[in-house]
């Protein structure tokens, strides 16, 4: 008996790899995008107390409510938006289900869903499960902007989604209050949904503020934004995330979200609820990262790699062009390899695996590990 797969063309992530490659080589690890510290003690205490004060049976299907609670305070602090807990806000499996959710739940055969390139790697897989084409729009280094008039005319009677990601992972880049006008004035008038990662929401740098789809109360009507305790919380083992969107869409990922998941762990969810009472847990987040990017980039500032200041996420790209034409894969590989430490080619989130001679660092990391990843990096 033989089998086919429904993604014949996907391998092993680049993120297992790096990381098994690190992992063999002893090599520092600043390719997967995890911290080396932990958690906030408080937090973990909070978790514990939630298992032993009983929360250890299903949680409610759209999640624990006093965290759907907390949820909804925090959009309204933030963004000044509501979204009702009882029925505009899940908690997920981590963003990434609740992405695979969305997108499942929308893309129908032949829809077409635009991705722009370079995307976080779980995009694109779920539009082809669900018999979607994905359409890519490739952003050029070293800016990553997006080029509306392409999106324009990318766009078609078939454009089923457009998925966006700011701050954009793996470029550090974000997304401009004009960005988000002209993706408004796009999809004004039309069935397009717009998925919006906006994990790194609170790792923004130099002043700038997020613009979040829910600003703009025309995305907003036809947008899921999605979000990542994991990734806020230094706790990326944890997987949980949540999304909110308006309850006529919501309803509608609800009836396949009961199916795949139907609910998430719920102590940790108990215990993120009363953690989110103290709003600066993360409030501070921003001024936190900002530290260790300035630290990390300061020590690095005289090697041969060149950058652009990451304007958003816990990553930083660096421009090796000065030092070898090497395509981008086998250079991180021998990076790791030869050097000891780990990083993240991006040709492999772009479109035909164009080779911009780029590579991802994570900076969120102790300071210690960063300072040694310094030294190696002006080694080079």
């Amino acid at each position: 008996m033989q089998h086919t797969s429904k993604l014949p063309a996907v391998g092993t992530t680049i993120f297992t790899i790096m990381s098994t490659l690190a992992k063999r080589h002893n090599a520092i690890n600043l390719s997967q995008g995890f911290p080396d510290f932990g958690s906030d003690q408080k937090l973990t205490d909070l978790v514990c107390k939630a298992m032993n004060s009983g929360y250890n049976q299903y949680a409610p299907m759209y999640g624990n409510h006093e965290l759907r609670e907390a949820i909804a305070n925090k959009m309204d602090l933030l963004y000044q938006v509501n979204y009702h807990p009882e029925s505009e806000i899940t908690v997920t499996a981590g963003a990434t289900q609740a992405i695979f959710t969305i997108i499942n739940t929308f893309v129908k055969p032949g829809d077409e869903v635009i991705i722009f390139k370079p995307a976080y790697d779980s995009y694109e897989p779920a539009v082809t499960l669900n018999g979607g084409v994905p359409v890519s729009i490739q952003l050029e280094a070293v800016d990553y902007g997006v080029n509306w008039n392409e999106v324009k005319e990318k766009i078609s009677s078939r454009t089923k989604m457009m998925i966006i990601n700011t701050p954009h992972n793996p470029s550090g880049t974000v997304l401009s209050k004009s960005d988000m006008l002209q993706l408004q004035d796009l999809t004004k008038n039309t069935n397009i949904i717009v998925l919006s990662d906006e994990v790194y929401e609170h790792m923004i740098y130099d002043g700038e503020e997020h613009q979040s789809v829910c600003l703009y109360p025309e995305l907003k009507s036809r947008s899921f934004v999605v979000f990542s305790f994991s990734k806020t919380f230094h706790n990326t083992g944890w997987r949980v995330g949540y999304c909110c969107a308006p309850k006529e869409l919501m309803d509608l990922f609800m009836q396949v979200h009961q199916f795949n998941v139907f609910c998430v762990h719920h102590p940790t969810q108990k215990g993120i609820a009363d953690f989110m009472q103290n709003p600066e847990h993360y409030l501070n987040l921003t001024a936190f990262y900002q530290r260790k990017r300035d630290l990390f980039l300061d020590l690095i500032k005289d090697s041969r790699f060149s950058f652009k200041r990451s304007k958003g996420t816990y990553f930083q790209v660096l421009d090796y062009s000065a030092i070898t034409d090497e395509h981008d894969v086998d250079f991180a590989r021998r990076l790791t390899r030869d050097f000891g430490i780990a990083s993240i080619p991006l040709s492999v989130f772009n479109t035909d695996n164009l080779d911009y001679k780029v590579l991802r660092f994570c900076f969120a990391k102790k300071d210690d590990t960063l300072k040694r990843a310094a030294e190696i990096i002006n080694s080079i």
